[in-house]
């Protein structure tokens, strides 16, 4: 516990250093189509800063004084793959530009942002060329490995995780009984994974095997939904491709750990006229190869871009308002509904993680079952 608590003070000092470095250095610098810096009052505007921010992005943008230009952030390490080879430097590079006017000189490779994506332009040109559609005609994207906000909070959950798994392991290991500190919040809901979801889903016989994944699982996208609750602006289990990575293993898992009854109850299903088995198989396999997936990941990736949507939404409304009812009534509206549905996204960021897992082991049980009549 005491290297988990100097760990979590080191990532503050650290978080306070980079925000304070940059909002001295971007201070300096003129700003370009910054989608932060605009005064944000119509609803298409509003709807246009919602969306900005449920994507994901290469620095922490916090908030912007309109009135001197000053930027409230901190700038996450940008990792390309350039024609020139590998390039890297911080996202500061970019002033908070994402529509394409600010170049980058690294190393010889001239970058730019354009809708969250770097692009390197031509050699020999100096600025972006966009066609009617606003593409880039004159550069292309490169291979981004860049830590992005989501990469960021995907690296703090898997460090709060370590952190509170080895003070349980460790306290289990000094023949502890009962767990101290954030054990006591941990083991309880290990418990509940195991006997609630695991068992009855995989069966006694086989659960132990899958628990690790179930637990990590569950733990990271918990986490992940608490932390974009807060002002930081993570959306993780917001980003489609991350739903869909888990999802994956998810598939690779239970595709692997089937059963010869699995695979022949699957490719030949017993007891159905043989005209009929290769359809079934057909329709099977697709089942457990596409849809189930599907059904995991879009259903974690709604449900949490639609929770992050309706917050901001509401806090919205102190401006869409404010016309009809007044700033004091439309900021107290505002403030009621946000709390209101906040503690809903409290719930809902443990429900998603539970149905996320109770379908990945269900799945699971699904190909580990021994079949009694595989006639």
């Amino acid at each position: 516990m005491v290297i988990a608590k100097k760990s979590i003070k080191l990532l503050a000092v650290l978080f306070m250093v980079f925000g304070m470095f940059t909002v001295q250095a971007e201070n300096d610098t003129p700003q370009h189509g910054d989608v932060s810096g605009n005064q944000v009052d119509t609803p298409e505007e509003i709807n246009s800063y919602i969306q900005h921010h449920l994507k994901d992005s290469h620095d922490f943008h916090f908030y912007t004084d309109n009135s001197t230009g000053k930027h409230y952030s901190f700038p996450l390490p940008v990792i390309v793959w350039t024609s020139e080879g590998l390039k890297t430097f911080m996202s500061s590079a970019f002033h908070h530009d994402d529509a394409g006017h600010e170049i980058v000189d690294a190393g010889g490779v001239k970058l730019t942002k354009i809708h969250s994506k770097i692009y390197e332009l031509n050699p020999g040109e100096t600025e972006v060329a966009f066609d009617e559609e606003h593409h880039a005609t004159n550069a292309s994207k490169v291979i981004d490995f860049s830590i992005t906000k989501s990469v960021f909070g995907m690296l703090v959950t898997g460090l709060i995780m370590l952190l509170g798994f080895g003070a349980l392991a460790r306290g289990y290991k000094k023949g502890n009984t009962i767990p101290k500190g954030v054990g006591r919040v941990l083991e309880p809901l290990v418990l509940y994974v195991r006997d609630e979801i695991a068992r009855p889903n995989i069966g006694e016989k086989k659960y132990k095997k899958f628990m690790s994944f179930l637990l990590t699982v569950f733990f990271f996208i918990w986490i992940l939904n608490l932390l974009g609750l807060t002002p930081l602006g993570f959306n993780v289990t917001g980003q489609i491709a991350v739903t869909a990575a888990m999802a994956i293993f998810t598939v690779v898992i239970y595709m692997f750990s089937g059963t010869k009854d699995f695979w022949a109850h699957t490719l030949w299903m017993p007891g159905v006229p043989v005209i009929l088995r290769p359809i079934l198989a057909v329709i099977e396999l697709v089942g457990f190869v596409i849809i189930k997936p599907f059904s995991l990941l879009i259903r974690l990736f709604a449900n949490i871009t639609a929770g992050h949507f309706v917050v901001m939404s509401l806090v919205a409304l102190m401006i869409t308002m404010k016309a009809s009812f007044g700033p004091a009534a439309s900021t107290g509206m505002s403030l009621i509904l946000t709390l209101f549905i906040m503690v809903i996204e409290l719930l809902v960021a443990f429900l998603q993680a539970f149905i996320f897992t109770m379908l990945s082991s269900l799945f699971i049980g699904m190909a580990v079952e021994e079949h009694d009549d595989h006639h």
